[in-house]
């Protein structure tokens, strides 16, 4: 087979990139389209009591802690390498022993919540005892559509991958707006509808999915489990900590009903992590990829531009819109909204960026920065735990310690690249 020519490799990289934009494109509307119907939840705020509406954002706050999106990433990355070395049984026998260990982790996990039932209800400020019951069903659907939507990034279905985000939005609203005033539900009834919409997902995606699970299986290396899974589990383990773990600490701190219109901040502010994370999202998949073939992809300097330019964008359009957006909630609680909402929607701008970069440098396997990422990770939950005179002080914290996340992450890109420069010299 003759080389490429230098106008064919043009015309290829052209090619390449016109497909990362189309499928980037597509994701950012599925994801601002189901990710806007999730977020009309929240609208249902008008219908329920303040201390309900605080109990579902810290029902929502513990779910957010479940290691979603490093069980994507882990599953997106072994989808991809097996697809570009040819070991789906593998994959197929990952896939099996990861269902079982979920389904014994959550059971035992269901055990102890349901042993401290009484402590955790008073700690979470819970008025319904049946939250934590549906709390946990969430959970255990939160831990299968993970799985589901790896494999769907990972084979770079990602027609399919954007449906099931949508649809996972509409049947979270419909089902909410059934339960609330057809049936007058509350924070309960919400945590069903979450469930739903979970449900619809999870079954979109088994069936897109099927060719990978459904495949014979092989014994996989468990070696992999410790070389590859743990350093992505704990990688982005770390930054989703820093995504979510603030609401928490909110409620534990200052309550539910001050609670509520800190999340409805948090609503709005990362919205505008729905314009720029589906970048990160097709980009994985296309440098592990990459990376297993040795390939050079070339996309990260433009999809760190497009990011920046776009989570500016968003963070101008809160600053300037916020009075208006806070309209629809409460107005109890637009104040509380506007005082936080500079600080929260400026936090997300490093975390926007230093999240690409983490994704970059995992999907290469340059797994040198996790123990960096865990420690600005545990250094963040322990200044939460010091320092929360007030919300605000509390998005101080999330704004500093998203910086360092990215000031890590750039320190060790440009590290990365230095080597790659230097590593010919090194033969001469």
């Amino acid at each position: 087979m003759s080389a490429p020519t230098p106008a064919s490799a043009a015309a290829s990289r052209v090619a390449h990139r016109a497909t990362f934009f189309r499928q980037s494109g597509w994701m950012m509307l599925a994801t601002v389209i189901g990710g806007m119907l999730m977020w009309s939840v929240h609208l249902l705020s008008r219908a329920i009591p303040a201390s309900e509406y605080g109990t579902l954002i810290t029902l929502f706050a513990v779910v957010n802690l479940i290691p979603t999106m490093p069980l994507q990433m882990v599953f997106t990355q072994q989808t991809a390498q097996a697809l570009a070395t040819g070991r789906e049984a593998q994959l197929a026998g990952l896939l099996r022993w990861t269902a079982v260990a979920m389904l014994v982790a959550w059971a035992l996990g269901t055990l102890v919540v349901e042993s401290l039932h009484g402590a955790i209800g008073r700690n979470w400020h819970l008025v319904n005892p049946a939250a934590l019951p549906g709390m946990l069903v969430v959970i255990l659907l939160s831990l299968a559509w993970p799985v589901f939507a790896g494999l769907l990034q990972g084979q770079q279905t990602f027609l399919w991958l954007g449906w099931c985000s949508i649809l996972n939005g509409a049947g979270r609203i419909g089902a909410a707006v059934l339960i609330v005033f057809a049936w007058h539900g509350q924070a309960t009834g919400i945590m069903v509808a979450v469930a739903a919409g979970l449900l619809l997902a999870c079954g979109l995606g088994a069936w897109q999915t099927r060719p990978l699970w459904g495949a014979v299986a092989a014994p996989f290396d468990h070696a992999i489990l410790r070389g590859q899974v743990l350093p992505l589990m704990l990688g982005f383990g770390a930054t989703q900590f820093l995504f979510c773990a603030d609401t928490a600490f909110v409620n534990a701190y200052f309550g539910a009903e001050r609670t509520a219109p800190y999340g409805a901040a948090g609503t709005l502010s990362r919205a505008l992590l729905w314009l720029v994370l589906p970048l990160a999202g097709v980009l994985f998949p296309k440098l592990v990829h990459s990376h297993a073939k040795a390939e050079k992809s070339g996309l990260l300097g433009v999809s760190l531009l497009i990011t920046g330019t776009l989570a500016g964008l968003g963070l101008l359009g809160l600053w300037l819109l916020g009075p208006w957006l806070v309209l629809i909630f409460p107005a109890g609680y637009r104040s509380d909204i506007l005082a936080v909402l500079p600080w929260y929607a400026g936090a997300m701008i490093p975390l926007a960026l230093g999240n690409l970069l983490v994704n970059d440098l995992l999907a290469r396997s340059r797994f040198r920065v996790v123990p960096a990422l865990m420690v600005v990770a545990v250094g963040y939950g322990l200044a939460l735990s010091r320092w929360h005179t007030s919300p605000t002080m509390v998005l101080q914290l999330l704004g500093g310690f998203n910086l360092l996340l990215l000031v890590v992450c750039v320190w060790f890109a440009w590290r990365d690249g230095k080597s790659k420069v230097q590593a010919p010299n090194s033969k001469v």
